[in-house]
């Protein structure tokens, strides 16, 4: 069987779907397509792409590629679901620029890399910042505070829409809060993301105004409103297929 190239629809502005740009430009070596849908490989990020005016092929080519029944991240999703789709979850979130951070190193942030996994998961697990994965680790750099020879505070970078670099798994124990780690290593991470030239951007969801207000303390401004939405493929043939 045939399938178009993924990257046959663009749009105005990488940041308007960022995982499309990214799995179609950077991070196409993460990437698994079918026809123009793309997802990253199933260890690094549950996320998958559309285009932003998906038709029922696109819709097909999804539903081939998780397979009957599977549950899925579509962030950034406007388009409704075809008939006997099931959303799981929708939460409203805003997309935040940062031209104007405050990008600064941090002497305590040390690197993290693929020995540091497993520590990585379970402070992922104790704290909920979003999904993170065994490979996640690869998609870029991964800075992490530790106190007493433990992990307490990790930040690090997701996507790669060309000119960007998203900022995403913030997170701190929470007997460790309210120390500012999470704001010094959001500012760390995002000295090597200005070193390349590039410009960090981040997602929360729009019922976290204290993290909204502390993101924007550190020189981020609200671009747009967004969704995180969860779908459920159907368990039969939905009678679309490709032609």
């Amino acid at each position: 069987m045939h399938h178009a190239p993924a990257s046959t629809e663009h749009p105005a502005h990488p940041l308007d779907n960022p995982a499309y740009a990214s799995l179609t430009g950077p991070h196409a070596g993460f990437a698994e397509r079918r026809g123009r849908v793309v997802r990253y490989l199933t260890d690094v990020s549950p996320w998958l792409a559309l285009p932003l005016r998906p038709d029922a092929t696109d819709w097909a080519d999804l539903a081939a590629l998780a397979g009957p029944g599977a549950e899925l991240e579509l962030p950034g999703v406007r388009a409704p679901l075809p008939e006997g789709w099931h959303v799981t979850f929708d939460v409203a979130g805003v997309q935040l620029v940062g031209e104007a951070v405050d990008a600064r190193p941090d002497e305590e942030a040390v690197r993290l890399g693929a020995r540091d996994v497993p520590e990585m998961l379970a402070l992922v697990e104790r704290t909920r910042p979003g999904p993170f994965l065994p490979r996640t680790v690869e998609l870029g750099t991964y800075l992490g505070i530790r106190r007493g020879g433990r992990l307490v505070a990790m930040a690090g970078e997701r996507l790669r829409p060309p000119g960007w670099t998203e900022i995403s798994a913030v997170c701190t124990d929470d007997d460790h809060r309210g120390q500012g780690l999470g704001s010094r290593l959001v500012r760390a991470v995002a000295v090597g993301i200005r070193e390349r030239g590039e410009t960090p951007f981040l997602h929360t969801a729009a019922a976290n105004t204290g993290a909204i207000r502390l993101y924007e303390s550190l020189g981020f401004r609200q671009r747009r409103a967004t969704r995180f939405v969860g779908a459920r493929v159907p368990e039969r043939d939905t009678g679309c297929s490709r032609p």
